[in-house]
Protein backbone atom coordinates (compact mmCIF):
# COMPACT_ATOMS: atom_id res chain seq x y z
CA UNK A 1 0.00 0.00 0.00
CA UNK A 2 2.83 2.38 0.92
CA UNK A 3 4.61 1.83 -2.43
CA UNK A 4 1.37 2.39 -4.31
CA UNK A 5 0.86 5.69 -2.48
CA UNK A 6 4.40 6.82 -3.28
CA UNK A 7 3.93 5.90 -6.93
CA UNK A 8 0.77 8.00 -6.96
CA UNK A 9 2.66 10.88 -5.33
CA UNK A 10 5.31 10.63 -8.05
CA UNK A 11 2.63 10.70 -10.75
CA UNK A 12 1.17 13.87 -9.19
CA UNK A 13 4.64 15.42 -8.93
CA UNK A 14 5.27 14.71 -12.60
CA UNK A 15 1.97 16.35 -13.54
CA UNK A 16 2.88 19.41 -11.46
CA UNK A 17 6.30 19.52 -13.14
CA UNK A 18 4.68 19.50 -16.57
CA UNK A 19 2.47 22.39 -15.44
CA UNK A 20 5.65 24.21 -14.29
CA UNK A 21 4.50 24.16 -10.67
CA UNK A 22 7.99 23.24 -9.57
CA UNK A 23 7.73 24.15 -5.89
CA UNK A 24 4.70 21.91 -5.33
CA UNK A 25 6.34 19.10 -7.31
CA UNK A 26 9.51 19.39 -5.24
CA UNK A 27 7.56 19.05 -1.98
CA UNK A 28 6.05 15.76 -3.12
CA UNK A 29 9.38 14.48 -4.42
CA UNK A 30 11.18 15.40 -1.20
CA UNK A 31 8.57 13.50 0.80
CA UNK A 32 9.11 10.39 -1.32
CA UNK A 33 12.88 10.63 -0.83
CA UNK A 34 12.46 10.98 2.95
CA UNK A 35 10.07 8.07 3.38
CA UNK A 36 10.90 5.60 0.58
CA UNK A 37 13.99 3.44 0.95
CA UNK A 38 13.35 0.20 -0.92
CA UNK A 39 11.95 1.01 -4.36
CA UNK A 40 15.10 1.87 -6.32
CA UNK A 41 13.25 2.19 -9.62
CA UNK A 42 10.86 4.77 -8.18
CA UNK A 43 13.64 6.64 -6.39
CA UNK A 44 15.72 6.88 -9.56
CA UNK A 45 12.76 8.53 -11.31
CA UNK A 46 12.26 10.87 -8.36
CA UNK A 47 15.89 12.01 -8.34
CA UNK A 48 15.81 12.49 -12.12
CA UNK A 49 12.75 14.74 -11.88
CA UNK A 50 14.30 16.61 -8.96
CA UNK A 51 17.46 17.11 -11.03
CA UNK A 52 15.40 18.69 -13.79
CA UNK A 53 13.77 21.08 -11.33
CA UNK A 54 17.16 22.16 -10.00
CA UNK A 55 18.48 22.53 -13.56
CA UNK A 56 15.57 24.76 -14.56
CA UNK A 57 16.18 26.92 -11.49
CA UNK A 58 19.85 27.25 -12.34
CA UNK A 59 20.95 25.30 -9.25
CA UNK A 60 23.62 23.39 -11.14
CA UNK A 61 25.35 21.82 -8.14
CA UNK A 62 22.12 20.39 -6.77
CA UNK A 63 21.11 19.20 -10.23
CA UNK A 64 24.40 17.35 -10.65
CA UNK A 65 23.98 15.66 -7.26
CA UNK A 66 20.42 14.61 -8.10
CA UNK A 67 21.36 13.16 -11.51
CA UNK A 68 24.32 11.34 -9.95
CA UNK A 69 22.02 9.87 -7.31
CA UNK A 70 19.63 8.77 -10.05
CA UNK A 71 22.47 7.00 -11.86
CA UNK A 72 23.71 5.34 -8.67
CA UNK A 73 20.25 3.78 -8.34
CA UNK A 74 19.84 3.04 -12.05
CA UNK A 75 23.12 3.16 -14.05
CA UNK A 76 21.21 2.59 -17.30
CA UNK A 77 19.03 5.70 -16.96
CA UNK A 78 19.53 7.29 -20.38
CA UNK A 79 18.18 10.75 -19.76
CA UNK A 80 20.07 11.16 -16.48
CA UNK A 81 23.33 10.32 -18.26
CA UNK A 82 22.61 12.83 -20.97
CA UNK A 83 21.49 15.56 -18.58
CA UNK A 84 24.56 15.06 -16.42
CA UNK A 85 26.91 15.06 -19.40
CA UNK A 86 25.37 18.29 -20.71
CA UNK A 87 25.65 19.94 -17.29
CA UNK A 88 29.30 18.99 -16.89
CA UNK A 89 29.99 20.24 -20.40
CA UNK A 90 28.20 23.50 -19.65
CA UNK A 91 30.36 24.24 -16.59
CA UNK A 92 33.57 23.33 -18.38
CA UNK A 93 34.19 19.89 -16.89
CA UNK A 94 34.69 18.37 -20.31
CA UNK A 95 36.59 15.26 -19.20
CA UNK A 96 33.81 14.25 -16.81
CA UNK A 97 31.18 14.96 -19.47
CA UNK A 98 33.09 12.78 -21.94
CA UNK A 99 33.51 9.99 -19.38
CA UNK A 100 29.78 9.83 -18.69
CA UNK A 101 28.97 9.87 -22.38
CA UNK A 102 31.47 7.13 -23.20
CA UNK A 103 30.22 4.94 -20.35
CA UNK A 104 26.66 5.32 -21.58
CA UNK A 105 27.71 4.70 -25.18
CA UNK A 106 29.55 1.49 -24.26
CA UNK A 107 26.42 0.29 -22.48
CA UNK A 108 24.42 0.83 -25.65
CA UNK A 109 26.91 -1.06 -27.81
CA UNK A 110 27.05 -3.99 -25.40
CA UNK A 111 23.27 -4.16 -25.26
CA UNK A 112 23.11 -3.45 -21.54
CA UNK A 113 20.80 -0.47 -21.81
CA UNK A 114 17.33 -1.15 -23.11
CA UNK A 115 16.49 2.46 -22.31
CA UNK A 116 18.78 3.73 -25.06
CA UNK A 117 17.46 1.22 -27.56
CA UNK A 118 13.81 1.94 -26.85
CA UNK A 119 14.19 5.71 -26.95
CA UNK A 120 15.94 5.80 -30.31
CA UNK A 121 19.11 7.59 -31.27
CA UNK A 122 21.18 9.01 -28.45
CA UNK A 123 22.26 11.95 -30.59
CA UNK A 124 18.70 13.27 -30.71
CA UNK A 125 18.53 13.13 -26.94
CA UNK A 126 21.70 15.14 -26.62
CA UNK A 127 20.41 17.53 -29.29
CA UNK A 128 17.24 18.18 -27.30
CA UNK A 129 19.26 19.09 -24.20
CA UNK A 130 21.58 21.39 -26.14
CA UNK A 131 18.52 23.03 -27.73
CA UNK A 132 17.13 23.81 -24.27
CA UNK A 133 20.43 25.42 -23.29
CA UNK A 134 20.59 27.39 -26.52
CA UNK A 135 17.09 28.77 -26.00
CA UNK A 136 18.02 29.88 -22.49
CA UNK A 137 21.18 31.61 -23.73
CA UNK A 138 19.24 33.32 -26.53
CA UNK A 139 16.58 34.55 -24.10
CA UNK A 140 19.25 36.29 -22.04
CA UNK A 141 20.98 37.69 -25.13
CA UNK A 142 24.09 35.54 -24.67
CA UNK A 143 24.31 35.10 -28.40
CA UNK A 144 27.74 33.49 -28.74
CA UNK A 145 26.81 30.73 -26.30
CA UNK A 146 23.42 30.31 -27.98
CA UNK A 147 25.02 29.97 -31.41
CA UNK A 148 27.51 27.43 -30.03
CA UNK A 149 24.70 25.29 -28.60
CA UNK A 150 22.44 25.63 -31.67
CA UNK A 151 25.34 24.47 -33.84
CA UNK A 152 25.75 21.41 -31.64
CA UNK A 153 22.08 20.63 -32.18
CA UNK A 154 22.44 20.90 -35.96
CA UNK A 155 25.45 18.58 -35.94
CA UNK A 156 23.80 16.04 -33.65
CA UNK A 157 20.41 16.07 -35.38
CA UNK A 158 20.51 17.15 -39.05
CA UNK A 159 16.78 16.44 -39.34
CA UNK A 160 16.02 19.34 -36.99
CA UNK A 161 15.22 22.12 -39.45
CA UNK A 162 13.93 24.50 -36.78
CA UNK A 163 17.39 24.89 -35.30
CA UNK A 164 18.73 26.23 -38.58
CA UNK A 165 16.16 29.02 -38.43
CA UNK A 166 17.30 29.68 -34.86
CA UNK A 167 20.90 29.86 -36.07
CA UNK A 168 19.89 32.34 -38.77
CA UNK A 169 18.05 34.50 -36.24
CA UNK A 170 21.06 34.46 -33.93
CA UNK A 171 23.36 35.51 -36.76
CA UNK A 172 20.97 38.36 -37.64
CA UNK A 173 20.81 39.52 -34.03
CA UNK A 174 24.62 39.52 -33.89
CA UNK A 175 24.66 41.70 -37.02
CA UNK A 176 25.88 38.99 -39.39
CA UNK A 177 23.00 39.48 -41.83
CA UNK A 178 24.72 37.83 -44.81
CA UNK A 179 25.32 34.66 -42.81
CA UNK A 180 21.69 34.70 -41.78
CA UNK A 181 20.61 34.97 -45.42
CA UNK A 182 22.98 32.15 -46.43
CA UNK A 183 21.59 29.84 -43.74
CA UNK A 184 17.95 30.43 -44.68
CA UNK A 185 18.53 30.27 -48.43
CA UNK A 186 20.36 26.97 -48.05
CA UNK A 187 17.57 25.56 -45.90
CA UNK A 188 14.86 26.72 -48.33
CA UNK A 189 16.77 25.16 -51.23
CA UNK A 190 17.44 21.86 -49.44
CA UNK A 191 13.94 21.59 -47.96
CA UNK A 192 11.56 23.22 -50.47
CA UNK A 193 8.48 21.94 -48.65
CA UNK A 194 9.54 23.33 -45.27
CA UNK A 195 7.42 26.50 -45.15
CA UNK A 196 8.97 28.04 -41.99
CA UNK A 197 12.27 28.47 -43.87
CA UNK A 198 10.73 30.67 -46.59
CA UNK A 199 8.59 32.54 -44.07
CA UNK A 200 11.70 33.35 -42.02
CA UNK A 201 13.60 34.30 -45.18
CA UNK A 202 10.76 36.65 -46.11
CA UNK A 203 10.88 38.27 -42.68
CA UNK A 204 14.63 38.75 -43.02
CA UNK A 205 14.22 40.33 -46.46
CA UNK A 206 11.48 42.61 -45.14
CA UNK A 207 13.54 43.67 -42.14
CA UNK A 208 16.32 44.69 -44.50
CA UNK A 209 14.06 46.78 -46.71
CA UNK A 210 13.69 44.25 -49.55
CA UNK A 211 9.89 44.28 -49.70
CA UNK A 212 9.40 42.62 -53.11
CA UNK A 213 11.80 39.79 -52.27
CA UNK A 214 10.00 39.26 -48.97
CA UNK A 215 6.59 39.12 -50.64
CA UNK A 216 7.93 36.68 -53.23
CA UNK A 217 8.99 34.25 -50.50
CA UNK A 218 5.61 34.38 -48.76
CA UNK A 219 3.84 33.94 -52.09
CA UNK A 220 5.90 30.80 -52.76
CA UNK A 221 4.64 29.38 -49.47
CA UNK A 222 1.04 30.20 -50.38
CA UNK A 223 1.33 28.52 -53.78
CA UNK A 224 1.94 25.23 -51.98
CA UNK A 225 -0.24 25.98 -48.96
CA UNK A 226 -2.89 28.64 -49.72
CA UNK A 227 -4.17 28.51 -46.12
CA UNK A 228 -0.86 29.10 -44.41
CA UNK A 229 -1.92 31.71 -41.85
CA UNK A 230 1.55 32.99 -41.07
CA UNK A 231 2.46 33.61 -44.71
CA UNK A 232 -0.92 35.25 -45.34
CA UNK A 233 -0.49 37.52 -42.32
CA UNK A 234 2.97 38.70 -43.35
CA UNK A 235 1.96 39.20 -46.97
CA UNK A 236 -1.15 41.20 -46.07
CA UNK A 237 0.76 43.32 -43.54
CA UNK A 238 3.47 44.10 -46.06
CA UNK A 239 0.95 45.08 -48.71
CA UNK A 240 -0.96 47.30 -46.29
CA UNK A 241 2.27 49.00 -45.22
CA UNK A 242 3.25 49.56 -48.84
CA UNK A 243 -0.14 51.08 -49.69
CA UNK A 244 0.06 53.37 -46.66
CA UNK A 245 3.40 54.81 -47.75
CA UNK A 246 2.31 55.48 -51.31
Amino acid sequence: MKSLQKSEDYRKAKELFEKREYKKAQILLSDIIETERDDKELLSKVFFLMGNIFHIRGEVGKAIKAFNKCLSLDPSHTDASISLSVLYNDIGQYEEATRIFETANKRVKSGQSEDFLEDGHINKKFAAKHFELAEMYFTYNRLDEALFEYTKVRNLDPSNHEVRIKIAKTYAKKGFVNKSFDELKSLALEEPNYAPARIALGVLYYGNGKILEAQAEWEKVLIKDPKNEEALMYLNLSRTATETTI
